[in-house]
């Protein structure tokens, strides 16, 4: 605009060199005012300013060039006034023009990159369920999906094969670990009626049944052992699905009454705050959950000690005195973690909390006041 300004200021020069003034044509938003001056001033000036455009009747964003010379002999004064508007017209329709197939082709661009990442992404997403669904427990094997990419593709078939391979490799440790649970009954049984039957006879001497006495206790403990293992694996298999609704209150009370001759045995104290709450579960899991509780807070406490029992609508808690301060627990249902003084398996607790798994119970343990607390939060869902 500046230089179309200068070019008016040379037209108005042009006109005057005729001795005429110059006079913009009516179309060309121009506006060209003279006014006397005692002297000519060199120095030329640009502004913005807004002006009443007389043509159009409304007053208009414009841009002047203020400039002194002489005209037909006399000092002037010339103003150039040029509006904007239609310079600005037309950068907005340029703009529209450019913007408009920008953004619809920005638009296009974005519902075929959407288009095409669901395409791609959603047998992806389908593949990460699968993973998540698969259980190495279950007979369904690892469900394929169909990929759009090679990439996507070779890693579905890696996954097929490797779950292929794990369900393979399980069932196989599985098939040795019961064959060799119940192959070991069998000799154990012969080996603790025999123990029996020398214990009982009259022809042993003194060392000879105190041997005989250790050897029953290592041949008990490995039979408790074998046990505990084969559980272990039903637990693990799901074999133990009897899910019927069961009163937690009354099984606690028939377990107290069948372990009540070890509790008076050592002189335990237990009070118990039971509500009368039932729960739909496998029964055969939940008696060797309460048989497990009772068991370990008897042999884990000391003569004269206490047991607490709570059972409401949310939790069950069993807590005990003991001569151990607090047990890490992070270890403490782990398979065959026990202090130094246990004479148990060590798997106890590791059945504890297989079982809370299968039956998806939250099980925590916390040492208070002397009380080593066993708490399992029901899951209602």
């Amino acid at each position: 605009m500046d230089h179309d300004l200068v070019e008016e200021i040379m037209e108005v020069k042009e006109y005057s060199a005729k001795g005429n003034f110059y006079q913009p044509h009516e179309f060309e938003d121009l506006i060209v005012q003279y006014k006397k001056v005692e002297k000519v001033n060199s120095s030329s000036s640009y502004a913005d300013t807004v002006f009443y455009n007389p043509l159009k009747h409304r007053k208009e964003t414009a841009r002047y060039l203020k400039t002194e010379f002489e005209l037909v002999g006399q000092p002037y004064q010339v103003l150039v006034i040029a509006s904007k508007f239609e310079r600005q017209e037309q950068i907005r329709n340029i703009c529209l023009i450019i913007l408009i197939p920008v953004l619809l082709l920005f638009a296009l661009v974005l519902l075929v990159n959407r288009i095409l990442l669901k395409k791609i992404w959603v047998p992806f997403e389908q593949l990460l369920e699968n993973i998540t669904a698969f259980n190495i427990n279950h007979e369904r094997p690892y469900e394929p999906v169909e990929m759009p990419v090679a990439e996507f593709r070779q890693l579905n078939e890696v996954l097929v094969a490797l779950s292929g391979k794990v369900k393979s490799d399980y069932n196989e440790i599985k098939l040795f670990t019961e064959n060799a649970s119940h192959e070991m009954m069998t000799p154990l049984a012969v080996i603790n009626s025999k123990l029996d039957n020398m214990l009982q006879s009259n022809v042993l001497g003194k060392e000879d049944g105190e041997t005989l006495v250790e050897l029953y206790k290592a041949t008990s403990r490995l039979t408790k052992l074998n046990q505990s293992l084969l559980l272990l694996v039903k637990i693990d298999n799901n074999l133990l699905q009897d899910e019927e609704q069961i009163n937690l209150k009354s099984l606690i009370k028939e377990k107290q009454v069948y372990f009540q001759e070890l509790i008076s045995e050592r002189n335990i104290t237990v009070e118990s705050t039971l509500a009368d709450v039932s729960i739909s579960a496998s029964r055969s899991l939940l008696e060797i959950l309460i048989n497990n509780l009772f068991s370990n807070v008897i042999r884990h406490n000391y003569d004269g000690g206490k047991i607490e029992i709570t059972l409401d609508a949310d939790k069950i808690v069993f807590a005990n005195t003991g001569h151990n301060k607090a047990l890490d627990p992070e270890k403490i249902f782990d398979r065959f973690y026990k202090d130094n003084a246990s004479e148990g398996t060590g798997l106890g607790l590791a059945i504890l909390k297989q079982i809370c798994n299968r039956q998806r119970y939250q099980l925590d343990y916390s040492y208070y006041q002397d009380l080593h607390t066993f708490t399992i939060t029901f899951n209602h869902q």
